[in-house]
């Protein structure tokens, strides 16, 4: 009999059974599933700690910018030592000629005034004793103390949302009431230290009141009227010295009488070296500010009024007063640092020159520490660093102070622009930055 259901397909093969069928569907189903999927990436291996260390060094974060600008600035004050040289300028006449004569010379030359600058600024191998081992470290610090004042004034000021440009005129107004209370105030030493400093600081916080109240109450910029308080404050320092009972009487010039030594801060290292306390002021006023302005209501005030004054009086704050104690706190600080100028180890009595340019180095240092008041410290270090060493390296190498100076400007000019010294070393963007763009563009 024939089987009345046939099967379909070939008629030399055996037909399929049910379980074969299925089989043979389901793979085909998979098959299909598999060319329509889209393939997907092979999982990139997991970059190692060492590669993780050198992206994240090589990026734009402060430190690698800092640390940048810094060798840029020392590549470019080689430069200028080279040229101010004529000797090792004269190799460069026959350079085609003998080529390692100018080569040799420069790096002499180059090498001999870096390495007075380090063992007149941290420390001179050859040294022997305690007072010539520590001598660099000592001068180093004495220049950083009074910067560090000035240097918070200016940054304090600034994230405040105001440009303190009289640091200078507040310094000077510190450094006169400091002296005039260190000499015609008989005291017992601690309190007559005491005294002579609270002195300092409120001449300092009264010359910052004045451009705060008119900022507040006027309107008026800050910036021209501390400038011209800065005039102000030279002109009286050069009144008040030759006037009767300040001038020191035996002597003719213009210089007041020296400060008792009971009103001097005491030296930290013994007599024959200069660091004093100041020093130790200059770290506490920095841990001081830097809890203000993170720590307390009004340092968040500060900060709010600094990144938009009208939203933060929409908020409830009051602008005028801000601006006011802003001002005050800035112009205490510049006259703790003036003060030091004449109540540490720099001077004893008053001068035209007595405070130097503290003040306007001060905005240097708030610069170059981002206007934060850590950095502040370790730019007002660096910068005593190279006063300290500038000056061995002016006596040991013949090589100008000033040079000094221009290294000091070119460091703040590469910090100030960061844009230019990631264009220069082609940094990549820092992880944050990274982070943030991915999250703006929803990964």
């Amino acid at each position: 009999m024939s089987n009345p259901n046939p099967a379909s397909g070939s008629p030399d093969k055996e037909p399929a059974t049910e379980a074969q069928a299925a089989q043979n569907a389901a793979g085909n189903t998979d098959r299909g599933a598999t060319m329509t999927a889209p393939k997907q990436p092979a999982e990139q291996p997991r970059p190692t700690l060492g590669r993780l260390f050198l992206d994240n060094l090589w990026a734009a974060n402060t430190v690698t910018v800092t640390v940048l600008a810094l060798l840029l600035a020392m590549l470019i004050g080689a430069v200028l030592i080279v040229v101010s040289d004529p000797e090792v300028l004269a190799t460069y006449g026959y350079i085609t000629a003998r080529p390692l004569d100018a080569i040799n010379a420069s790096w002499t030359v180059v090498s001999e005034a870096y390495a007075n600058l380090f063992k007149g600024a941290v420390f001179d191998p050859e040294a022997s004793g305690f007072q010539a081992t520590m001598g660099p470290i000592s001068e180093t610090l004495t220049y950083t103390a009074p910067l560090a004042f000035t240097g918070l004034s200016v940054a304090l000021a600034f994230r405040g949302g105001l440009f303190n440009i009289g640091a200078q005129g507040q310094a000077t107004m510190g450094v006169i009431l400091a002296a005039i209370a260190g000499f015609a105030l008989p005291l017992p030493p601690v309190l007559h230290l005491l005294v002579a400093l609270i002195a300092g600081a409120a001449a300092g916080a009264l010359w910052g009141f004045v451009p705060g109240i008119l900022k507040a109450r006027t309107g008026a910029h800050e910036v021209i009227n501390t400038i011209m308080l800065n005039y102000v404050a030279v002109y009286f320092l050069s009144w008040v010295i030759i006037q009767n009972g300040v001038q020191n009487p035996d002597r003719a010039d213009a210089i007041s009488k020296p400060v008792d030594s009971s009103a001097q801060l005491p030296r930290l290292l013994g007599d024959n070296l200069r660091v004093h306390a100041g020093i130790l002021l200059a770290v506490l006023a920095t841990w001081f500010i830097a809890w203000l302005l993170n720590r307390s209501t009004l340092g968040f005030e500060l900060r709010a009024v600094g990144a938009n004054p009208d939203a933060a009086r929409t908020a409830g704050i009051s602008v005028t007063r801000t601006y006011v104690l802003v001002m005050v706190i800035a112009g205490m600080l510049a006259g703790l640092g003036g003060s030091q100028m004449v109540l540490g180890s720099t001077a004893n009595a008053l001068t035209p020159l007595v405070v130097a340019q503290i003040g306007f180095d001060g905005i240097l240092v708030a610069l170059l520490g981002r206007v934060k008041p850590w950095g502040v410290l370790l730019a007002a270090l660096l910068f005593g660093a190279l006063q300290a060493g500038g000056n061995r390296m002016q006596s040991y190498s013949g090589i100008s102070l000033e040079l000094v100076t221009v290294l000091q400007a070119l460091i703040v000019i590469f910090i100030a622009a960061p844009a230019l010294v990631k264009a220069i070393f082609q940094l990549r963007a820092a992880r944050a930055a990274r982070l943030q763009t991915s999250l703006a563009k929803g990964w």
